[in-house]
């Protein structure tokens, strides 16, 4: 049975909404002592996009005065169901109207009438994000009644008001799933296997389902064709064109990240269901421009494909009706960096199975929408052998879509869109497995509503018989990218759809070598090679993960001139996953030439999480000097002689985590304030004695015997107010610091938005990040006319060559760095006595990679200062720190900046008025130059 609210939580639960819009409580609402008999309807199920009409008939058992008769829903009065007028109120037009009064049918004593429910919102597309955040309140089970309040009788119907009619809450997914493995056990004897991958944020499981003919198909694919595939891929080639491959199976994997998109959820159970129970599924298409139907025979399908439903990757976002994740990520912006609990589950699993076929079930856009997308397109994709069947399975799609809905067009961006739609980021779901070799299809539907989820259900059912009807080509394919990979191939056949704003071929960006992809990565683990050896592991860890192989060196190998010691992690190119360990270790591209990008492109792991990366260029370079490795143990650290203190290095982000948890069990900690023989600025100096209890930790330390002569300050745990995004927030609970909810509380205020009140930095310090935050204390007025900043555009990106000056808030940094920005922005001018912490290069190729048109302009200028005040500090940064938790090598320049707020230099200032404050407000830069471009739901 489905989960739904009993009658009197429906009651309750519209009783309290509609309580807010001031609407009267009906006086017949208390008929609880009244007979119940039972009230026939023409239908129990009712929906918030389409208006039905119910017919009602009951029997009273004689006369009836007409004029005592009254209609009740949920227990309330017809007249007090009003339709939504705006915002949060519900007092608009009659939403449930009698459009045939009570009347006797054919001189019996049956009452028969019809009642109309109409549109709650006026419009039978819910997708509006106001509305979507209050439709879901009115589902559930309502008592529908006719009562008499002169008999005292009242008959009765229990009926379903649903958004459409086949939506599912999360806590119905899994008894759904479990009704239909039941089902199916009794009737066919179809494989299928349900998994959780793990939880989410808040717990709640990661549903998935592999349906197939049989378990030997599923055994033979993962276990047999799939690692033939990766590891020799020409040999399966062959078998196809001799037409001696036989009976095998291609995955094609159904999948939701937006679960408040909700379709997307409600037409993979459905797609489960028909293909899980049913022997044939006749749907219609379109075929020479003429609609026909098609029938699926369900087991003949089987023969070819194992379908794979991930029902959503955010289950904490179904069960809030929102977006983001619980810790407020989009996680179609985190396929590549993997950050969140949900991605690294789900991107695994991709990995495992390498699906054939891609679809990822979105909503809303204006048009009903089926990628592939507009150039530019990311350099790491075999496009030449993925793009002509993504069209042709984007058509077999919309055909089916238009087919099954009141739709009558579809839009292919590749073909309809000049750019702004563009695959060049890995971030969205579809392209992360075009980086598997999978035809990846983001999929748009333009309505929430029973519309839009047929569409969809469609759009299901026209990929599945393309599938089928093309399988061998689709494979082969799919096998030529891999054989590229293990051969080592550069095929120029890929230049064609590699172009510039004006369209011309510019093919990959090889500059002087002959292929794209270099013959290895190597990952130096070892301290004196390597600046980060946790973050360096993690990577190892990452692709791993992501099914990349990496190798480990078993002795020392010297390659031009570098001697790698043994244990050295070597990931070899000649791969069949190479497109996807080369997108996200290479340096990226610049595409600043394109007049719109959908959304940010530098991946780059090695600069933006900050460790030492080598790419090799020579054949063979490594070769009998490595073995396979499956995988790695993260690196913590040790206490260094018996001194009796150590100095830690601030070189990571753990030992910043460790400083933290030091803090909070009352440890002593120092910060050196100088450099001194072997303690340099920044460093942290602790106990060894409290040290050796945290085992978990990495951290790089030295003795030391005394720091009598070397200038400190005494750490106290910062206690940090967050305004602005919730992955700012995210990211400082990362690194271990003590978050308040009220700036009054903080010691330190840390912003990426644009609140900012000067009349609260009294003994505080306050860091400031990106062109918002800039914005709001340009506006204050507190730096005076000696501050000033520019911009582009916010939301132009680019990696960029820096110069970071020597400060206590840059320590731990390098001279020459390369730091990121989505910001757009830079600071033209600083005040007086301000410090510079860090410029962008003056050098001709500052600029790296990214989409910053415009981006000359920043070149020389200012990214970051601090600026003392009487009271309190301020700490501009132009540039990201924690974009989406993925820019983790600029996070010690925000801890740096924290923990000076409890330093002697602002600790000592106490509680002063800050001078020549102004009070006026805020001009917000304009947020929709940052939500750029359309909605990529």
């Amino acid at each position: 049975m489905k989960k739904r609210f009993s009658g009197l939580l429906a009651f309750l639960l519209v009783l309290a909404l509609f309580a807010q819009s001031a609407i009267p409580v009906s006086a017949t609402e208390t008929a609880e002592n009244y007979e119940v008999i039972e009230l026939e309807t023409n239908r129990t199920l009712l929906s918030l996009t389409e208006t039905r009409t119910v017919e009602v008939m009951a029997d009273f058992g004689g006369n009836v005065d007409f004029s005592q008769l009254e209609f009740l829903f949920g227990g309330k009065s017809l007249s007090e169901w009003k339709k939504w007028s705006g915002g949060t109120s519900y007092n608009g037009d009659p939403f449930i109207t009698v459009i045939e009064e009570p009347h006797f049918v054919d001189g019996t004593t049956t009452i028969k009438a019809t009642l109309e429910f109409d549109l709650l919102y006026d419009r039978d597309n819910l997708s509006n994000r106001t509305i979507r955040t209050q439709y879901q309140q009115f589902i559930g089970d309502y008592e529908l009644a006719l009562v008499d309040k002169a008999s005292k009788k009242k008959a009765v119907q229990t009926v379903e008001l649903n958004v459409y009619d086949q939506f599912h809450f999360y806590e119905e997914l899994k008894p759904t799933i479990d009704s239909v493995f039941e089902e199916a056990e009794e009737t066919n004897d179809r494989y299928l296997e349900y998994q959780s991958f793990g939880k989410s944020v808040e717990g709640r499981d990661l549903h998935f389902v592999v349906l197939a003919k049989d378990k030997e198909a599923v055994d033979k694919y993962l276990n047999e064709t799939l690692p033939t595939a990766l590891e020799d891929p020409e040999s399966l080639l062959e078998k196809l064109e001799d037409g001696e491959m036989g009976d095998y199976q291609v995955p094609v994997w159904i999948n939701n990240i937006h679960p408040d998109e909700v379709e997307g959820v409600d037409a993979q159970v459905e797609l489960f269901k028909k293909f899980a129970l049913e022997d044939e599924i006749t749907f219609n298409t379109i075929e020479n421009k003429q609609e026909k139907a098609v029938t699926l025979n369900v087991d003949d399908v089987l023969d070819d494909v194992i379908f794979l439903y991930m029902f959503t990757n955010n289950p904490d976002g179904r069960v809030a009706n929102t977006r983001a994740n619980a810790n407020g990520f989009d996680l179609n912006r985190d396929n590549h960096y993997q950050t969140q609990i949900e991605t690294q589950e789900v991107t695994q699993e991709i990995a495992k199975w390498t699906p054939l076929s891609f679809l990822d079930m979105h909503g809303y856009v204006g048009g009903f929408l089926i990628e592939p997308t507009t150039p530019p397109h990311n350099p790491n994709f075999e496009y030449d052998l993925l793009y002509g069947n993504m069209i042709e399975q984007a058509h077999a799609m919309g055909d089916a879509g238009i087919s099954n809905s009141a739709y009558d067009s579809y839009e292919i961006p590749a073909l309809d869109y000049g750019d702004g739609w563009d695959d060049m980021t890995p971030a969205y779901t579809a392209m992360y497995a075009m980086l598997h070799g999978s035809l990846g299809h983001t999929i748009e539907t333009p309505a929430l509503s029973q519309n839009g989820y047929d569409a969809m259900y469609a759009t299901g059912l026209g990929a599945t018989l393309y599938v089928t009807e093309n399988k061998d080509e689709l494979y082969k394919n799919q096998l030529e990218i891999f054989k590229r990979g293990v051969n080592g191939e550069d095929n120029r056949a890929v230049d064609e759809y590699f172009v510039n704003a004006s369209g011309e071929s510019i093919g990959r960006t090889r500059g002087e070598n002959e292929n794209f992809f270099p013959e290895y990565y190597v990952i130096p683990v070892h301290e004196k090679g390597q600046k980060n050896p946790l973050e360096a592991t993690k990577m190892v860890e990452y692709l791993l993960r992501n099914g990349v192989k990496v190798e480990q060196t078993t002795k020392t190998a010297k390659v031009n001139g570098t001697a790698y010691p043994k244990g050295t992690y070597i990931v070899p190119m000649n791969q069949a996953k190479r497109g996807l360990a080369n997108a996200m270790l290479y340096k990226g591209d610049d595409v600043s030439d394109w007049g719109a990008m959908y959304d940010p492109i530098v991946v780059n792991f090695s600069d933006l999480r900050g460790f030492d990366l080598d790419e090799v260029r020579e054949e063979n370079a490594f070769a009998k000097v490595t073995k396979e490795v499956d995988s790695v143990t993260l690196p913590t650290g040790d206490v260094v002689g018996k001194a009796p203190k150590q100095i830690l290095s601030n070189t990571n982000n753990d030992t910043v985590k460790l400083i933290n948890e030091l803090l909070k069990d009352g440890k002593v900690v120092e910060k050196a304030m100088e450099t001194k023989g072997k303690v340099n600025k920044g460093d942290y100096i602790v106990n060894t004695k409290d040290l050796v209890q945290y085992e978990d930790f990495y951290y790089e330390a030295s003795s030391a015997g005394t720091t009598q002569n070397i200038k400190t300050e005494k750490l106290t745990l910062p206690k940090v107010a967050v305004t602005g995004s919730a992955q700012l927030k995210f990211s400082l609970k990362e690194l271990g610091f003590e978050l308040v909810n009220s700036t009054e509380d903080a010691d330190v205020v840390v912003s990426d938005g644009s609140s900012f009140d000067v009349n609260s930095l009294d003994g505080k310090a306050y860091v400031g990040i990106g062109v918002y935050a800039l914005n709001a204390v340009k506006n204050s007025e507190v730096l005076g006319e000696g501050y000033s900043f520019d911009y582009t555009s916010p939301g132009h990106e680019g990696l960029l060559k820096a110069n970071v000056n020597d400060h206590i808030l840059t320590s731990g940094y390098e001279k020459n760095e390369l730091l990121y920005t989505t910001n757009g922005a830079w600071i033209t001018s600083v005040p007086k006595d301000a410090q510079v912490l860090a410029t962008v290069s003056n050098s001709d190729d500052f600029y790296v990679a990214g989409w910053w048109p415009g981006h000359d302009a920043a070149r020389g200028q200012t990214l970051a200062f601090t600026q003392n005040l009487e009271d309190s500090n301020i700490t501009l940064f132009a540039n990201d720190l924690a974009f989406r938790a993925h820019t983790q090598s600029s996070y010690r320049l925000l801890a740096n900046s924290i923990f000076a707020s409890v330093g002697s230099e602002v600790a000592k200032k106490g509680k002063g008025s800050v001078k020549d404050k102004s009070s006026k407000q805020n001009n917000k830069v304009e947020k929709s130059f940052l939500e750029k471009g359309r909605d990529r739901e």
